[in-house]
């Protein structure tokens, strides 16, 4: 390609832009502009070239022509980065993908992982959002989950969350923690639905917060609040104040929510000192529904300043890729529910059903005082349908989007916002 008219070349320009250098000591306005004009010229012929080479690769080797297999010769370090980034295309697209193991495969690994489980003498439980998927949760990076849809300009909505029970998984391990199987829980979810679920609170951590709990951290030590509905509502990213106050300071309530790109520092419900402790005992870890690409971040939870034979045995059960799945002893690729329901089986135990009027939230509730009843537009858990107000009585589940709270929140902040016209 021939420069533009009274555009230098490029070996002209550098000596000019030498000699201005070493006459003037800088480089005049002149021979700025024109060394810029070269640097632009420069890039678009490599952008040019680039798109040349990417559409013969593209073409099956014999639709070539020779003209197209002599650019290609010449262009060898085109070539090598194009294919490397197409490798690494596919690679992060088999990633995302889901895989289920045969029936028969997955049985076979539950048996493995029964064994596991009897012979540990320390076992933790991480989980992520995909054990509350069978609650009608969406989890993040599933083919429909929050960041997958919104990487796709596609919008998010959800039924409500007061709706949504624990799931055969969350009282599966209930009922392991009740049988000294499981010794400790850490959770990325907020759902509250290991809280729930029965699991005592001591037994869990909740790394990024519950949506039913708000605390005063005024108040040493800090005085938490339990409600039986979302305290979310009005909270958002560094924005915690849930418009409620402490009843024994007056303080402004805040709630326990960890958004992405904050630090929780709460000692409650996040219980990290707890989680770091049952990390540092486990002879075993047992993943649940999580793409670990968070939990990876903290150091802590997986021993890493222990040499690699003395860290814990690690089990993984998720459809999709994770960073963790060479160091594991075991990936097993199936629903969370489906394989709690097929280890259960096989150590015997009997999986408790879900019962509201037993659920452990309406005791550990804290009551709104006289005046409060108006702080919050959500809709409250009921142990049945005659304890609902009148008007969300035999009401069906809303698929209309949930707006603010934890979970509105850390969707709406990935949205575009679309430009007025």
């Amino acid at each position: 390609m021939r420069p533009e008219r009274g555009l230098p070349c490029e070996a002209e320009a550098e000596e000019r832009v030498s000699r201005g250098a070493m006459a003037a000591g800088g480089l005049s306005r002149s021979e700025r502009k024109a060394a810029e004009r070269v640097r632009r010229l420069r890039e678009e012929q490599q952008r040019e070239r680039l798109r040349q080479v990417s559409r013969i690769l593209r073409k099956a080797a014999a639709e070539r022509s020779a003209e197209e297999g002599r650019l290609l010769a010449e262009s060898a370090d085109l070539v090598t980065e194009l294919q490397g980034r197409s490798r690494r295309r596919e690679g992060l697209k088999r990633r995302q993908e889901e895989v289920c193991d045969d029936p028969e495969e997955l049985r076979g690994k539950v048996r493995e992982l029964a064994s596991a489980v009897r012979n540990a003498k320390y076992l933790v439980v991480y989980t992520g959002a995909g054990i509350s998927t069978a609650a009608s949760i969406p989890d993040y990076r599933g083919p429909n989950g929050v960041w997958t849809l919104l990487q796709k300009g596609r919008s998010v909505s959800a039924a409500d969350l007061s709706e949504a029970e624990p799931t055969l998984t969350h009282m599966s391990i209930t009922r392991l923690h009740e049988q000294k199987l499981v010794q400790h829980v850490v959770s990325q979810n907020c759902d509250g639905l290991h809280l729930r679920s029965g699991l005592p609170r001591t037994a869990i951590s909740e790394l990024h917060g519950n949506m039913y709990i708000e605390v005063c951290t005024s108040c040493i030590p800090n005085r938490e609040y339990v409600r039986v509905f979302d305290v979310t509502e009005r909270t958002a990213l560094h924005r915690h104040q849930t418009g409620r106050t402490c009843h024994k300071c007056g303080t402004q309530l805040r709630d326990t929510i960890v958004h992405f790109g904050e630090r929780g520092t709460l000692g409650q419900p996040l219980n990290w000192e707890a989680a770091t402790e049952a990390a540092s005992r486990a002879d075993t870890i047992l993943c649940l529904g999580s793409s670990l690409k968070v939990l990876k971040k903290y150091p802590r939870l997986w021993c890493m300043t222990k040499p690699p034979s003395r860290r814990p045995k690690l089990y993984i059960v998720n459809l999709q890729w994770t960073p963790k799945d060479d160091w594991a002893a075991l990936k097993l690729h199936g629903k969370c529910d489906d394989v709690m329901r097929l280890l259960m089986a096989e150590l015997g135990l009997e999986i408790p059903a879900y019962s509201r009027w037993q659920d452990p939230i309406f005791s550990l509730a804290t009551p709104l005082r006289a005046g409060e009843e108006g702080s919050h537009s959500r809709k409250s858990l009921c142990r049945s349908r005659e304890e609902a107000p009148p008007g969300d009585r035999g009401a069906p589940l809303s698929s209309a989007p949930i707006l603010g709270g934890w979970f509105g929140r850390g969707c709406t902040k990935r949205t575009k916002r679309k430009k007025v016209t």
